[in-house]
């Protein structure tokens, strides 16, 4: 019943606004024409620019982004372990997506090419530099665990919990049994009220959060173009400079925007899926060829010491660790996740119908993390091994954060050589093509207020952030760091659009279960909630 009565809302939506809000389209996409208007007139100005803000919000609001990450989890398993976490999403009593092609989407979108392209590198990296929270001696056997540790805690539980946990809860129950629109301002009507909804301000919200989310897309672009050009050079001799990546990224825009326009249930799963069984081949082959015993004794080992310092990472601010390694560190990833953080959400709540409140939390804030620590281990540990017994040398590299390189070498030493090293380049591609189908999608959503937004907008968005990540890698002479800076900078509006989910989720949580009869068995006085 629920589910007709939430569509009947909707529905007058989609047909009045079939191409968007003029509010959202004005500001992003004038956002993205002023940026690429400024990069043309002053290209040191806009990166001298950028700079500046990421070094202050990093320095004032590090600790600020990390705590809202640690309360995120922690509400998140709180609300999941609850009766009222067997509520399921969109009153439907049997999934929408199949079990398999759900997760796979999932690991995609949201693990995608800054996971692979950090995967190989980073570790390495923790283990040439030994991070603050950790006192072993670089490039010693003690090191191992510790930079495996630190990788985690960046690619790990919090990471994922910020990005569809709470906020999908809370996008859920407003969604599908409010009728209310798909967009990052419905996050705020708990707390705003429907002045929020109608007016001009949840327009500015909605395109604060379309921002962030193209910035953080662009990134993985950007990252990509410079990989694969780095790896054609390497492998096949190709000349790696900026007119590579603009190929490659006019390649990459043309698979996604394809795959963004055929929808949810056509292309972006059919790219998920042919992805995950190929991480799991390529995973497979590394633990079955690869150093075996080292990388399993590396897990354990780093697993653990990831749960036993969790806090000391977690908590690590400026006072404690050099502001040059918060600021690229922690503060930049946990950054660029709230930047996803709306977004994700309307994702994860629109592929979810179906499924209960404690499987969503439970996939995208347990299961998720794990997977990626074992893939961080894979990759990166092997890394470290091949680091370690000197047949690979990636110190000089890695102090110039070249993660490019860094994750090339490691696969060419992988077992297979070549072929995993180009098996490893589709993979990163079709991880960033995922990203860019998905959000892609979700800007279309936001823009439209609806699940079926028109397949044009779709495609605009894609190309637009291929555009600009064609103008960030000239900006920034084929290097990440003006992508990784801006990024952070565009999470300070969206932290505040995401807060309010820390108290609105567990309500949420207890309605939904309580209009689907579920709740309240143990508290036979009269609800409060």
């Amino acid at each position: 019943m629920t589910q007709h009565h939430a569509t009947s809302h909707a529905a007058p939506a989609s047909r009045e606004r079939r191409l968007g809000d003029p509010v959202v389209l004005v500001l992003s996409i004038g956002f993205i024409l002023l940026f690429v208007a400024l990069s043309l007139y002053d290209i040191d100005m806009v990166a001298d620019t950028i700079s500046a803000g990421f070094a202050w919000t990093a320095a004032t609001l590090g600790a600020y982004f990390q705590l809202l990450l640690l309360l995120t989890f922690f509400i998140a398993i709180g609300v999941a372990i609850t009766p009222a976490a067997s509520a399921r999403i969109g009153n439907l009593a049997t999934p929408e997506i199949g079990t398999f092609k759900w997760l796979s989407i999932i690991m995609c979108t949201l693990l995608a090419g800054g996971g692979v392209f950090f995967a190989a590198g980073e570790p390495v990296y923790h283990f040439v530099v030994t991070p603050p929270a950790f006192d072993s001696e670089p490039g010693s056997a003690e090191a191992i665990a510790d930079a495996l540790a630190q990788s985690f805690m960046h690619w790990g539980f919090l990471a994922w919990a910020v990005l569809g946990s709470l906020t999908a809860v809370v996008l859920a129950h407003a969604h599908y049994d409010k009728g209310q629109p798909l967009q990052p301002r419905t996050l705020l009507y708990p707390v705003l009220g429907e002045r929020i909804m109608s007016g001009w301000f949840g327009g500015v919200v909605d395109a604060l959060c379309v921002i962030a989310v193209v910035a953080g897309t662009v990134g993985p672009i950007g990252f990509l173009a410079t990989q694969v050009s780095f790896g054609l050079h390497e492998l096949f001799g190709v000349a790696a400079g900026y007119g590579t990546q603009l190929l490659v990224l006019v390649a990459l825009a043309v698979v996604y925007v394809t795959s963004a326009v055929t929808g949810i249930h056509r292309g972006i799963q059919i790219l998920s899926r042919f992805n995950v069984i190929l991480a799991l081949t390529i995973a497979a082959t590394i633990f079955v060829f690869g150093p075996t015993l080292f990388l399993t004794n590396a897990f354990t080992q780093g697993f653990g010491e990831y749960l036993s310092s969790f806090f000391s990472m977690a908590t690590m601010t400026n006072q404690t660790a050099p502001a040059w390694w918060m600021q690229w560190w922690t503060v930049f990833f946990f950054a660029w996740f709230i930047g996803y953080g709306p977004l994700m959400a309307i994702f994860v709540a629109r592929i979810s119908r179906g499924r209960s409140i404690r499987q969503m939390i439970l996939a995208v804030a347990v299961m998720a993390p794990v997977a990626t620590t074992v893939w961080f281990t894979l990759l990166g540990g092997s890394g470290i091994h091949y680091q370690l017994t000197g047949a690979i040398d990636l110190t000089e590299a890695l102090n110039n954060f070249q993660f490019d390189v860094a994750t090339l070498t490691v696969a060419q030493a992988l077992p297979g050589g070549t072929l995993m090293a180009l098996a490893i380049l589709v993979l990163t591609t079709i991880f960033v093509a995922t990203t860019g189908d998905s959000m892609s999608y979700a800007i279309a959503v936001v823009g439209s207020g609806h699940d079926e937004p028109n397949p044009l907008v779709r495609a605009f968005w894609g190309i637009a952030m291929a555009l600009m990540a064609g103008i960030l890698l000239y900006m920034g002479a084929g290097q990440i760091s003006v992508l990784q800076q801006f990024i952070v900078i565009t999470a300070i509006p969206v932290s505040l659009v995401l807060l309010p989910s820390l108290w609105t989720a567990p309500q949420a949580a207890r309605a939904m279960a309580r209009e689907q009869g579920l709740s309240t068995r143990r508290t036979p006085e009269p609800d409060h909630g």
